[in-house]
């Protein structure tokens, strides 16, 4: 527990109270010892001596009024104690200076001693405060490279997840565009292969009209339903006459139902197909035009077909 300069100053004043007051109680006895061997004188008493043998056969007298008695003599006028010698004043005097002297010395040091007591308590404060600053200092310090620390790993872990999810994503990408190319390598060739079928049934069933000539290239539009059969028919762009045009028509749907396609995914309700003739194994042109024309004549002794089915 740290004491106060006020509380040392209540102490030392205490103390030289208390030394004072012994002081004056010893001074007190001392006076009240010499003052007690000076004893008052006592006073004479008068009396009459008278022998006994004159008193043996005597009458007794008669009793003789009693004197009134004397007046007591007043006491003695209190006139104080004795007034002290110079020897004993000079004592007192010296007695009284080196207790002054005493108590100036014993106040001197208990200063000294005070102001020593409080600077090496300011001492050890400001060397407490030095020592709590230094360690709030350090841990602050502390909790900030930990805290440092802590965000640097987690941004590492951020860093390292973040790469693992790109690279992640990277993979999957190009698995899926593997995938995808793959598909599209086998979907193309099976695609290829299935319009190559229908190409080739659509030119076994043309029948060449005489006014074809050689190089015909056309763009077929052709609606188909599940199973082939076709149900509408458009010719696009295409180098060859209307005979040209009619003859190819009838020819698709000569060849409903179309082939079917290897993979049931490849399926698709509406197709372009290129027709080239000249590009397979055609019909001989002689052998097609005979054909044609007796698919001509036939033509007009029935009925004609309808262009388009719903």
């Amino acid at each position: 527990m740290v004491q106060r300069a006020s509380d040392r100053w209540i102490s030392i004043g205490l103390s030289v109270l208390l030394h004072g007051t012994l002081v004056a109680l010893l001074v007190y006895g001392w006076w009240m010892f010499r003052e007690q061997r000076r004893a008052a004188p006592t006073p004479p008493i008068a009396a009459t001596v008278i022998d006994a043998r004159t008193l043996k056969g005597l009458e007794q007298p008669a009793p003789q009024p009693a004197a009134a008695p004397r007046p007591a003599a007043p006491p003695p006028e209190d006139v104080g104690p004795p007034q002290p010698t110079p020897e004993e004043r000079a004592a007192r005097e010296q007695a009284e200076q080196a207790q002054e002297q005493k108590a100036a010395q014993e106040h001197a040091a208990a200063e000294r001693a005070a102001a020593e007591q409080a600077a090496a308590e300011k001492a050890a404060a400001d060397k407490a405060a030095a020592a709590k600053a230094a360690a709030a200092k350090a841990a602050a310090a502390k909790a900030a490279a930990a805290k440092a620390a802590v965000d640097k790993a987690a941004a590492e872990r951020a860093r390292q997840d973040e790469q693992y999810r790109r690279e992640r994503e990277a993979d999957l990408k190009r698995s899926l565009v593997a995938e995808e190319h793959a598909d599209a390598e086998r979907n193309g060739a099976a695609r290829a292969s299935w319009e190559a079928m229908i190409r080739a049934k659509i030119t076994r069933a043309w029948l060449r009209p005489p006014t074809a000539r050689a190089g015909i290239d056309c763009m077929l539009n052709v609606t188909q339903v599940p199973g082939g059969e076709v149900t509408q028919v458009s010719i696009g762009q295409c180098n060859g006459d209307q005979a040209v045009r009619e003859s190819i028509e009838a020819a698709v749907y000569r060849a409903s139902p179309l082939p079917a396609p290897p993979d049931p995914s490849l399926f698709d309700r509406k197709l372009e197909i290129r027709f080239r003739p000249e590009a397979g194994s055609a019909t001989p042109f002689t052998e097609s035009t005979t054909a044609w024309a007796r698919s001509l004549a036939s033509s007009r002794a029935s009925p004609a077909r309808p262009r388009a089915r719903p």
